[in-house]
């Protein structure tokens, strides 16, 4: 059995993105890396720091981002199919840049990747999120973030990133175009893992926070759009109320405890109750109606989601 890691990446240096630590967290497991580096700016310094490992595992591929050919963050999905299309392996695990996976779910994945190596029905494999938000202590379990997503991928040709490449389909004859495209596409079969992505997209710098924000909606929206938008916001960004995001309480993965030693803005987090973000629209989890189904799943479905997400078939 082979299996390989892969991910995308563009401006991980300038914009905080973990992927130093996103690859060494599944790198003991893999047999090999691939990674689809963007055109970088010219002031930033991803490509040295996926060289510092040193790893002949990791194999980089050099790519050119085109928003306007893959618009509505579709280059996103693009980019991931780019360096699936390099993987060897017979299973697939997918981190995007800022996803790690801790070292106590290793045996875990090894063990199922083994198990299920020649049953065809099994075409990926499920992860339970940790999303934490404006700090390494806090995770966000709130309505609309997703508890769940496929991450590792029977390494099958019609099988693509889809969307804004959270996901993945099976495409059947696909143009390499239509990464929004529902129609004629499958939702993969799948198995729940008893494991966890530790999801890092929103704790770094609020300075850093704010560029990283506009540069996704850049992706999604384009330039001119994604600069109206920032315009006349402040220079960093504001996560809102934090004071009843749950508390982190347990260990992060070890290659995780450089970035978890540097956390330096505690005093732009707000814990008073009622804080009412500034300057921003506010973000799904905090309008009324997304609050009170927030309330309805925690205190009334002991946590389950209504009309929750659901991009698989999940196999028992």
């Amino acid at each position: 059995m082979k299996i390989s890691g892969f991910t995308m990446v563009k401006n991980a240096g300038k914009l905080y993105y973990p992927i130093r630590e996103v690859i060494l967290s599944v790198l003991p497991i893999v047999d090999e890396f691939i990674v689809a580096l963007g055109d970088c700016d010219s002031d930033d310094n991803t490509r040295a720091i996926i060289e510092s490992i040193n790893s002949d595992k990791i194999k980089i591929i050099d790519t050119v981002w085109d928003i306007e050919k893959y618009p509505d963050g579709m280059e996103n999905a693009h980019q991931t199919d780019i360096a699936k299309s390099y993987c060897a392996g017979d299973w697939l695990i997918h981190l995007q840049a800022d996803e790690v996976i801790h070292e106590k779910y290793h045996q875990t994945i090894l063990e199922n990747c083994e198990k299920y190596l020649d049953d065809k029905r099994v075409e990926g494999f499920l992860f339970h999120y940790k999303h934490f938000f404006g700090d390494y202590y806090h995770c966000i379990d709130f309505h609309g973030w997703y508890p769940y997503e496929i991450r590792i991928i029977r390494n099958m040709p019609d099988i693509h990133s889809f969307q804004s490449a959270q996901t993945f389909r099976r495409i059947p004859d696909f143009d390499g175009l239509s990464y929004r495209k529902k129609e004629g596409t499958f939702k993969l079969k799948v198995k729940l893992l008893d494991a966890y992505i530790y999801h890092y997209g929103w704790v770094r710098p609020p300075e850093l926070m704010q560029k990283k924000s506009k540069a996704l909606d850049t992706i999604h929206k384009g330039e001119t759009i994604a600069g109206k938008m920032y315009g006349l916001r402040p220079e960093y960004f504001d996560w809102g109320c934090l004071y009843d995001v749950p508390e982190f309480r347990e260990t992060h993965p070890a290659v995780m405890r450089d970035m978890v030693n540097k956390f330096y803005w505690k005093d732009f987090l707000h814990f008073e109750r009622g804080y009412v973000p500034k300057n921003r629209p506010l973000m799904k989890h905090e309008r009324r109606k997304y609050r009170f189904l927030t309330f309805i799943e925690k205190h009334l479905l002991g946590g389950r989601q209504l009309f929750a997400y659901s991009n698989w078939k999940l196999l028992k």
